[in-house]
């Protein structure tokens, strides 16, 4: 009996050893957080797309502006607030529209537009904080996220700290594991009371983003000025909200930036809207293509 225990583990541990294998020079960590999905929340991975972390695309299909997906709201009791006081408790109300049947999301706050956790986060009691978790200091989804509206209770900082960014990662999927998924990237920023400025949406530099279609060379022609360094994905949308083109491209440099992408023959004249990212930061733009 012993003989054949011994034998069933080999084979185990071989089969263990050839999956791993096949992810070349990936580590286990990296293997599994791409290949295992999170129904009760992603508890590793930092995935919020806060600056220094990641986000779901390596499971989820491609990555979109969320700026008009994903809704946040900040409460003093029962009153919206456009800023905060140190020291105080708010609560967090986000909400992503449409609802779809699968969904979820990880945030986190930092203190401006760097990596330094802002405030502390905590879950909501009873049926305010139903679908909601706290993991590693981010709000996250559960397994009974009903609704695409989650609550939870943000403990300001002790200090001034300026404005707080809320990173938020949202995504729907089709609960296949199988592709077509959307993740929604956006931030939402919150002043200190001493500040004149409140709440607000932020798409990183949109003022200074410009994309247009030019027909003879078939391609999207884009200009933007970037306060920082890193990698650059492009995502065309259609007025549907499906992706048709994504292509990854290099590191984008500090300054001015004039990228070309070239897109397929077969693609369709229309209105489509260019969502692009530098590194979790997005910025978008509507533009026709007319062949």
């Amino acid at each position: 009996m012993k003989k054949n225990y011994m034998i069933v583990s080999a084979l185990v541990l071989a089969v263990g050893v050839l999956s791993f294998q096949r992810t070349g020079n990936e580590s286990v960590e990296k293997y599994l957080e791409k290949h295992h999905t999170y129904p009760d929340g992603v508890g590793v991975g930092n995935a919020s797309g806060a600056p220094g972390e990641g986000d779901c695309f390596n499971c989820h299909g491609s990555t979109q502006a969320g700026t008009s997906i994903n809704s946040m709201i900040f409460l003093s009791g029962t009153t919206p607030v456009t800023s905060y006081t140190p020291g105080q408790s708010y609560t967090v109300n986000l909400s992503m529209s449409p609802n779809p049947t699968y969904k979820g999301f990880q945030s986190t706050a930092k203190v401006g537009t760097g990596s330094t956790a802002a405030g502390s986060f905590v879950a909501l009691a009873g049926a305010a904080g139903a679908g909601v978790h706290i993991v590693g200091g981010r709000a996250t989804h559960v397994s009974n996220s009903g609704s695409a509206l989650w609550n939870w209770t943000w403990h300001a900082p002790a200090t001034n700290v300026g404005t707080v960014t809320f990173y938020v990662s949202s995504m729907k999927t089709n609960g296949s594991g199988q592709g077509g998924d959307i993740l929604y990237l956006s931030q939402h920023t919150i002043a200190a009371a001493a500040s004149s400025a409140g709440i607000e949406e932020q798409t990183q530099n949109t003022n200074s983003f410009s994309a247009g279609y030019a027909a003879d060379k078939n391609a999207v022609v884009m200009d933007f000025s970037s306060l920082v360094s890193g990698n650059m994905y492009f995502n065309l949308v259609d007025l549907s909200g499906k992706s048709v083109f994504t292509y990854k491209m290099g590191e984008a440099q500090i300054g001015d930036n004039h990228e070309v992408i070239a897109l397929p023959e077969d693609l369709k004249n229309g209105i489509y809207l260019v969502n692009m990212f530098v590194g979790n930061k997005p910025m978008e733009q509507k533009i026709m293509i007319q062949k």
